[in-house]
């Protein structure tokens, strides 16, 4: 993936969009990947179809599902 630096942003910035035309681009602040520039074609396609996430209640969890998620943690802190 290509990659900017967020200080090069105002002086680079039509080579930044070229770049996310053809795939993502990281932007680096501090050399670590912190945000991507991407087309939004390429954004459309990756968030297609998916729902909006939204927040609920364990307690309004079925009760089969809350067993099977006390079984998944359960073994996931017995095998470490």
């Amino acid at each position: 993936m290509k990659q900017f630096a967020a200080g090069d942003l105002t002086r680079n910035t039509g080579d930044l969009f070229e770049a996310a035309t053809v795939a993502p681009v990281a932007i680096t602040k501090h050399r670590k990947p912190r945000f991507v520039v991407m087309s939004m074609e390429r954004f459309q396609a990756l968030t297609a179809g998916r729902a909006s996430q939204v927040a609920l209640d364990v307690a309004d969890m079925p009760e089969e599902l809350g067993s099977l998620l006390d079984q998944g943690i359960e073994e996931h802190f017995r095998d470490r």
